[in-house]
């Protein structure tokens, strides 16, 4: 018991002495936890979370501020992706960003970034021009961030439905020939209608007769569900041997007709049936109905 006491001190010490630096660093802002693994600490400033362009009723443009602690690992990773050589993974304590959120396409983009030693001195910034919106789902870093920028706005669940349960919609499920299974699934936080196309982001695992996982196809799709045709946004491919690639390029971008009893229709039959049941969630900011 008292080892648990003394446990639970030391973290709420841990978690004070954080968000103090965190004032530190912006004494204009109140930081807001968000979440903390063996490399990052992620925070939000509720509010400087501020809409900044509308259509009619709904807001399509959203200003937000986000801060980044890092450990040793997390820095070092970071300073890697980012390219910067110049840094020690010691030197890089925390980071601030100014971003802006677009709801309707599920994107973030970085206006500027500024990193920080233990200090609060600068060791590098960058203002981004033009800007490079991202659109969140799984697979990016900044997808809780976004989560509480938007739901700051609206408060329609995208927290919830990024941690919930069901939150991958199952569409199909087949046999391979060599005693394996493929099957696909739907990521619902990043389902929309737009007109007649549902939106969203398609996880495609295929796992051999030992249950190893040997290929995923994740692919961001649109069905249009009247029409029964559908097409390939973009499409990322991961193997063992060589990890993520973007193979987007091997797409034509073009819609196509689904044929009966196949995947394809399976899928739509799913979505036909999820839209069905979650109409409010999927026309979620739409601009369909607030010009």
């Amino acid at each position: 018991m008292l080892r648990r006491l003394i446990f639970g001190f030391v973290c709420v010490c841990s978690f004070l002495m954080m968000m103090s630096a965190c004032m530190a660093a912006n004494n204009n802002a109140e930081w807001y936890w968000i979440s903390s693994d063996d490399k990052y600490s992620k925070f939000f400033a509720p509010a400087k979370v501020q809409v900044i362009k509308s259509f009619g009723r709904m807001a399509v443009q959203i200003s937000a501020w986000t801060k980044t602690n890092y450990s040793f690992a997390g820095a070092k990773e970071t300073l890697e992706n980012y390219g910067l050589t110049d840094i020690k993974p010691g030197d890089l304590s925390y980071s601030v960003a100014e971003v802006e959120v677009n709801p309707q396409n599920r994107t973030l983009a970085y206006v500027n970034e500024t990193f920080f030693n233990k200090a609060d001195e600068k060791v590098w910034e960058k203002t981004y021009s033009p800007l490079r919106p991202k659109e969140m789902n799984s697979q990016e870093f900044d997808e809780d961030f976004y989560c509480f920028i938007v739901d700051t706005i609206f408060g329609l669940g995208e927290n919830e439905r990024r941690q919930a349960d069901d939150r991958w919609l199952s569409l199909w499920q087949e046999s391979n020939r060599d005693g394996g299974v493929t099957y696909a699934m739907a990521d619902t936080t990043t389902m929309r209608l737009k007109g007649e196309n549902m939106i969203f982001w398609e996880w495609q695992e295929i796992k051999n007769a030992s249950d190893a996982v040997t290929k995923i196809v994740f692919q961001k799709k649109a069905v249009n569900i009247p029409q029964y045709t559908e097409k390939v946004i973009r499409v990322l491919n991961w193997t063992p041997d060589n990890g993520w690639k973007d193979i987007t390029d091997t797409t034509d971008g073009m819609y196509s007709a689904i044929a009966k009893e196949s995947n394809s229709e399976k899928t739509l039959k799913v979505l036909r049936v999820y839209e069905g049941d979650h109409e409010s969630w999927v026309k979620r900011y739409s601009l369909d109905t607030n010009k």
